[in-house]
């Protein structure tokens, strides 16, 4: 299972990766999110792995979220630098090439472009029940 889940991630960061390279729009200061992949683990019934872009224009950032309940993120920085907190844990800088990851339940309080002068990219890989359409879950 780990192989599959694997092969499945490095095909999402080349797809992400090829994505933002034919991609000429700007982004501006504002944030967009997208759905890049989808596909129900054949060996893990009612579990799908789903990839999903985040772009950060200069300065923007996303609002306090959770996630889905089910949902096991891995989240890799493609360009630029994120800033990012995870439940009361620290506000950490992650740069392009590192990676962190959330588990079922955590609170993501701080997701935003480090920079207020170059963009920033991200791709996070989820492990979620194949029910779930909503990824992104505001904090009220």
């Amino acid at each position: 299972m780990i192989k599959e889940i694997c092969s499945a991630a490095t095909m999402l960061l080349l797809t992400a990766t090829a994505v933002g390279a034919h991609d000429s729009r700007s982004v501006g200061d504002a944030s967009k999110v997208t759905l890049v992949y989808e596909h129900k683990l054949p060996n893990v019934p009612g579990k799908s792995i789903k990839g999903v872009l985040v772009e950060y224009g200069p300065g923007a950032s996303s609002e306090a979220h959770t996630h889905p309940s089910s949902a096991f993120i891995y989240a890799t920085v493609l360009e630029g630098a994120v800033l990012s907190q995870v439940n009361d844990g620290p506000i950490k800088t992650y740069r392009a090439g590192e990676s962190f990851s959330e588990y079922p339940g955590d609170r993501h309080g701080v997701s935003e472009n480090a920079s207020k002068t170059e963009p920033a990219r991200l791709l996070a890989v989820f492990v979620v029940d194949t029910s779930e359409t909503e990824l992104v879950l505001p904090i009220k």
